[in-house]
């Protein structure tokens, strides 16, 4: 079953990419007490992800921050030094990248999707979702294939 409105974050660990290296954290404890703007993708370094995606996010950082945001959480599935080695290529210190290594949080939501079509495996979704105290408040879900829905761009306008 797909997470909605209004549903709480599930219980996985994700592992946090920092300058010290992996750190795991409890999705309960690290989305508690304060609204986060997060996107996944499908996979770090992939031509739409690192084009559009995380550059939208970095690019409208203070905007989002503006209208409420605490944090930005970029997420796939990747072990937390890939994620910290594109968010050190293409991103900013205004973005956390949370790794989902073994996919357990797009599982746990129901936004995994199958790219061993192309080599690679189970992965998430792309989406984005404002996370309000672990609850979510808005989720937008993208077509296979299209890049509209989870912006930077579209989530300012819902904020």
């Amino acid at each position: 079953m797909t997470i909605s409105v209004g549903d709480k974050i599930p219980e996985v660990t994700l592992v946090k990419a920092t300058a010290e290296g992996p750190q795991a954290v409890k999705s309960s404890d690290y989305f508690a007490g304060k609204r986060v703007a997060l996107f996944s993708v499908p996979g770090a370094f992939t031509p739409t992800c690192s084009a559009k995606h995380l550059p939208g996010f970095v690019e409208k950082a203070a905007d989002l921050k503006a209208k409420g945001v605490d944090e930005i959480v970029g997420t796939a599935v990747n072990d937390a030094f890939v994620m910290g080695a594109w968010n050190k290529s293409a991103g900013s210190d205004d973005i956390t990248m949370l790794a989902d290594g073994n996919a357990e949080f797009v599982e746990a939501i129901g936004l995994t999707m199958d790219g061993s079509g192309f080599g690679m495996g189970t992965r998430g979704q792309r989406f984005s979702m404002v996370i309000n105290d672990g609850v979510v408040e808005q989720l937008n879900v993208e077509e296979p294939g299209d890049f509209k829905v989870s912006s930077a761009d579209h989530m300012l306008g819902q904020l």
